[in-house]
């Protein structure tokens, strides 16, 4: 099975939100017993926490499942667990390369799969409020580590 992580700061935001949208995905492809999805925040401030508000609210509008979602923090298993690191921002690159085992590891800046867009980080809706522009963001960016995912490993 292959598998991805979303990583954002807090994990209650950016990450939550790509792991709903490409868990909706794979399901439409039909690639449910083919790839698993996580997230996990680089901070502890809100392990155990639900999504935010905010991104709950946009994904009940796009009736994505965010059921069972809690926010959890980055350990250095994750490093062997995961096939596909994705960081939503520089500051979340830096702080997995500080995790045990984060210093050889392969992540993928998100930005990185949308190499037209203008912004290089996804920014961060808890501080920012527009979940809207984060959606459109990670929707695209979803699309592309999708197909890349079936190309490289499927």
């Amino acid at each position: 099975m292959i598998s991805v992580l979303f990583v954002c700061l807090g994990n209650i935001c950016r990450s939550p939100m790509a792991e709903a949208v490409l868990r909706s995905k794979i399901v439409q492809r039909g690639l449910s017993e083919k790839i698993k999805v996580d997230s996990a925040g680089t901070g502890d401030w809100h392990v155990g926490s639900v999504p935010h508000e905010g991104t709950r609210k946009l994904l009940d509008n796009w009736r994505i499942s965010y059921e069972g979602m809690t926010a959890r923090q980055v350990d250095s298993r994750d490093f062997s667990d995961f096939d596909y690191m994705v960081a939503m921002d520089d500051s979340n690159v830096d702080n997995l390369r500080k995790v045990p085992g984060g210093e050889e590891a392969t992540i993928i800046k998100f930005m990185d799969l949308l190499p037209d867009e203008q912004l290089r980080e996804v920014p961060d809706p808890y501080f920012t409020g527009n979940f809207e522009e984060v959606y459109r963001l990670i929707d695209s960016g979803c699309d592309v580590l999708l197909d890349r995912i079936v190309r490289e490993k499927l």
